[in-house]
């Protein structure tokens, strides 16, 4: 009897441990490609019905959000940073010793060309160019002299050739004092604004020794730096908008003077002039410069959003919004597209697109072919779902492609795009600078009179701060 029970336990000890080892691994086994690609459909099919949308294919119209092809004034430029410096500058310096008897300037006074700023002591040169000129009255009487005697055949020519060379002596003994004297006159080489002096009257002063600098200011270079890639835009004449931390809210004009026929090799950056007309003498040399320059100008660019293009390699393409077979119906069609330059938020489209089109902003994913029947939805609105707007919106990495893109077919662009959602994205006056507002900020009030230092021939440049001009 104590068997048959011993006997009964194991069975049930067996059973109970094979159950548990089958419970175990039917737990463990993985999940069949059948398996997650039904549970998959269950999902998308629940979220479909859930957010409003369908697949292509499906039968139903694909949700997504659209903005119009619009125009707007875009400017091809590049922005650089650069300083300042005078259109002349020069150190002033004895080209002798002396001791300076004279300063006939004030610290910071204009200056004029030609105007003798610092005087040496020339007593002894003085004294030798009156000798000097003493020698040349002897020199060209005895020279007179001798001409009339050897014309009456009392001295032979010999004599004569002597007193002209005597003469061409004592000349150049005159000649030389007088140029003596001279150097010891420091005067301006040109019209500009004295600095501060570091010599007084009495100070002895050695050759090549620091005396003043003077600053020719009506006009300052802009020297600035562009990107290799950009010596094909960059010309003389060409115009750009210059700001100064030391002037906030003052924005000058400045007139490309020269461009560096050398390349960096240590930047890849080309160098560049530009010069400012600064007769107002608000621009000191040396300050830090903000530069624009700018290679272009259009007022009727054509853009879209940048959630608009679709990255294909080197072809990028847009989805247009066409009319369908059925009426009311709306189906999509690629448009592959040319890019041009790039603004916050925006691409300009070189070829592809005209005015007034359609084209789609989001939900590019959820299109597999051309022909495909959409719903155009606008986010906000009731009766869309947030859902559903949230699911029509492109993945995060499709914009950064389609900048991309963008950058490739315009290689102007350096500052990074800035995406904007398909609300933001639609043709708005906050969406993007309109063309009354660019050339707003683009308004100069009237030139300085009289020549414009900057000008070059055949150009036109108004180079005076826009906004409100400085006191002077």
């Amino acid at each position: 009897m104590a068997s048959k029970s011993k006997y009964k336990y194991l069975v049930f000890a067996v059973i109970g441990i094979a159950a548990a080892s089958g419970a175990a691994w039917w737990l463990q086994k993985p999940v069949q490609p059948q398996q997650r690609a039904e549970a998959g459909a269950g999902g998308a099919g629940a979220g479909a019905s859930a957010g409003g949308t369908a697949p292509a294919g499906s039968g139903r119209p694909v949700a997504v959000e659209t903005v119009t092809v619009r125009q707007m004034a875009l400017r091809d430029d590049a922005e650089a940073v650069g300083s300042l410096r005078s259109r002349q500058s020069v150190m002033l310096r004895p080209e002798v010793g002396g001791r300076v008897t004279q300063l006939n300037f004030r610290d910071g006074q204009r200056v004029r060309r030609g105007q003798v700023l610092v005087q040496l002591d020339d007593q002894l040169p003085r004294a030798q160019i009156q000798q000097s000129q003493a020698e040349l009255s002897i020199a060209r009487a005895n020279h007179k002299r001798n001409q009339e005697l050897v014309a009456q055949g009392f001295i032979s020519q010999r004599s004569v050739d002597e007193s002209a060379a005597n003469l061409e002596v004592a000349q150049a003994k005159l000649a030389l004092a007088q140029a003596t004297a001279q150097r010891l006159k420091i005067l301006a080489p040109f019209d500009g604004i004295a600095g501060i002096r570091g010599v007084n009257v009495g100070d002895y002063l050695k050759d090549g020794a620091d005396i003043v600098n003077i600053e020719d200011l009506d006009a300052v270079y802009v020297d600035f730096r562009l990107p290799e890639r950009l010596q094909g835009k960059v010309r003389p004449g060409q115009t750009a908008q210059v700001t100064f931390d030391a002037l906030p809210g003052a924005r000058y004009a400045a007139v490309v003077q020269a461009i560096s026929p050398q390349i960096d090799a240590d930047g890849r950056a080309i160098a560049v002039r530009g010069c400012i007309d600064n007769r107002s003498l608000q621009l000191r040399p040396g300050m830090f410069a903000r530069v624009t320059s700018v290679f272009s100008e259009r007022s009727d660019a054509l853009v879209v959003p940048e959630e608009a293009i679709v990255p294909d390699g080197t072809s990028p393409y847009v989805l247009k919004v066409v009319e369908g077979k059925e009426p009311s119906s709306k189906v999509t069609r690629r448009t592959p597209v040319k890019l041009g330059v790039r603004s916050p938020g925006w691409v300009e489209v070189v070829d592809g697109l005209s005015a007034g089109d359609l084209v789609v902003t989001a939900g590019q994913q959820r299109i597999r072919k051309d022909g495909t029947e959409v719903r155009v939805v606008e986010l906000g609105k009731q009766g869309n779902g947030g859902a559903a707007a949230a699911a029509t919106r492109p993945a995060p990495g499709a914009s950064g492609a389609a900048t991309g893109a963008g950058q490739k077919a315009s290689p102007v662009a350096d500052a990074p795009a800035q995406s904007t959602s398909a609300a933001s994205a639609s043709p708005s006056p906050s969406a993007a600078p309109s063309v009354a507002s660019m050339m707003a900020a683009r308004s100069e009030p009237d030139p300085l009179p009289g020549p414009n230092p900057c000008q070059l021939a055949g150009t036109s440049s108004r180079s005076t701060p826009t906004g409100s001009r400085p006191p002077v």
